[in-house]
């Protein structure tokens, strides 16, 4: 029986596969990476549903709600670091006014001195004390050294109290100059913050427009505002939180064409005599509280755990407030959002 060895594998054959396999592959890494492409595209969105399902009004609603959600706590911290910038800057530039003197003072001091020391280089003081000197007998002499010591010691006390005034201001200073550098870096950061929200402000405004387009997406009004008028400082301010329905949200404003949630429940407020904090939590740490059963028109609402959003009951079960960007002042009911606690300003 002949043997015949055996066949090497053909160098074609192989060939052949890698040419066919590489199309293949290539085909597998583009459908691979447009497939994260979807996934990340759906999670910066922040819309579900599958590719071949556009999301429904109702989808998008909550989508938004739910970003806002997370969007107006950092907004209502930035109304916070906001209006405290605003008070040491007061602090600043009172501490400064109160420096201001001492600094003319030792400015007036320094240059008394600074006169003394081209005396002494051009050589006066030296003439001066050999005049003061030139006595003929010993007692006139040591009556001359003794004003010479006097002299001496006048410019020596003269340049200690300069030095004294000197490291006084600059103690009263140091606080004041470090102030400054907390000051520009909080507004660097507030700078930032700023960046940050408006382009979330313009992303979930996007998604409105897909709902609404420019409309207003229901009545602003449903029912009267206020449902009944309690009078006193309470009315004055229901009052005028209903006649802001309708302008629009601005986060950060107070007034008097637009407005965020703590901005209108300050304004409204404000008209009765009454300060609040432009924050709603704060607003609530200096509002007493008063039950749910104790509600009338003019109280404040606070909802969330987190104290993040706040609306002016106006009766029957509403509330007025500055709800979102793109959404006017406008009513709604009570319970539409978990409600915290409430308040009572005055």
């Amino acid at each position: 029986m002949a043997h015949h060895a055996p066949r090497p594998p053909s160098t074609r054959s192989a060939s052949a596969d890698q040419v066919t396999a590489a199309p293949r592959l290539r085909w597998f890494r583009c459908t691979t990476v447009l497939a994260a492409l979807a996934v990340t595209a759906g999670i910066l969105t922040g819309v579900p549903g599958a590719a071949h399902a556009d999301p429904s009004v109702s989808d998008i609603e909550r989508q938004i709600d739910q970003d806002w959600n997370r969007l107006e706590p950092i907004i209502e911290r930035h109304n916070a670091v906001r209006q405290d910038l605003a008070e040491k800057r007061r602090e600043a530039a009172a501490l400064g006014a109160r420096i201001e003197p001492l600094r003319r003072q030792v400015d007036a001091a320094l240059r008394k001195v600074s006169a003394l020391a081209v005396q002494a280089y051009k050589g006066e003081t030296v003439s001066a004390v050999n005049a003061l000197l030139a006595g003929r007998t010993p007692g006139e002499l040591m009556s001359r050294i003794e004003l010479v010591d006097r002299f001496a010691h006048r410019q020596q006390e003269q340049v200690r109290a300069v030095r004294l005034l000197r490291d006084e201001l600059a103690a009263r200073k140091a606080p004041l100059d470090r102030m400054i550098i907390q000051l520009s870096r909080t507004e660097a950061g507030l700078a930032a913050s700023r960046k940050q929200i408006d382009a979330e402000i313009a992303r979930l405004q996007k998604l409105r427009l897909r709902v609404y387009g420019r409309g207003g997406g229901g009545s602003l009004r449903p029912a009267p505002c206020p449902a009944t008028y309690p009078g006193g400082a309470a009315g004055k301010a229901v009052t005028f939180a209903c006649a802001q329905i309708g302008k629009p949200y601005v986060w950060g404003a107070e007034g008097p064409d637009a407005y965020d949630c703590s901005g209108l429940m300050l304004a409204a407020w404000a008209k009765a005599g009454v300060r609040l904090p432009h924050n709603a939590a704060r607003q609530r740490k200096v509002t007493p509280s008063v039950s749910r059963t104790e509600l009338r028109p003019g109280d404040l609402v606070f909802y969330y755990r987190d104290l993040h959003h706040v609306g002016m009951y106006v009766g029957a079960g509403w509330v007025v407030h500055a709800s979102r960007a793109g959404v006017p002042v406008r009513m709604k009911r009570l319970d539409d959002s978990p409600v915290h606690s409430f308040g009572r300003p005055g």
